[in-house]
């Protein structure tokens, strides 16, 4: 099946570190993946968390630093990094904004991103939403590390 959406188009999920817009998802014989545009505002790298999905980020605009295991990655545009499921991964964005391109492995990010979206108040500092954000993460099979950061 053919699918086309127009610029612009797409189901937008706003958290905490941005908006995700749905793009596609796409299941077959040969396995599954969804497709996400996502702006991202300058702010706090989001503690290393652990998702049961990989993720392929391809930078369009901006610049950002990736945490991918123990090893940071400065991403300019044009460049990929890739979070392995299962791997503590963040990332940050350098600078005002960064806008880029986010597949996924299967098709459960989409679900997590509209469960935090409803979920988790953007209006209200991260602290006072941190038992939602538990709550959501548990949910749907996604881990924060054990850091400072995330305690």
């Amino acid at each position: 099946m053919t699918t086309h959406l127009p610029a612009g188009g797409g189901q937008h999920y706003r958290m905490t570190d941005g908006d995700h817009i749905a793009k596609a998802a796409v299941r077959d014989t040969e396995g599954a993946f969804e497709v996400f545009e996502v702006f991202a505002p300058s702010g706090p790298m989001a503690p290393p968390h652990l998702s049961p999905w990989t993720g392929v980020l391809f930078l369009l605009e901006g610049r950002i630093t990736a945490l991918v295991g123990a090893t940071s990655y400065e991403v300019q545009p044009g460049g990929v990094v890739v979070f392995p499921a299962g791997t503590a991964s963040s990332f940050e964005v350098v600078g005002e904004s960064a806008r880029f391109v986010a597949i996924t492995t299967g098709d459960r990010a989409g679900r997590f991103f509209k469960d935090f979206a409803e979920s988790v108040r953007l209006d209200q500092p991260v602290q006072e939403s941190l038992a939602t954000i538990l709550a959501v993460t548990q949910r749907h099979g996604v881990t924060l590390e054990n850091t400072p950061a995330g305690r």
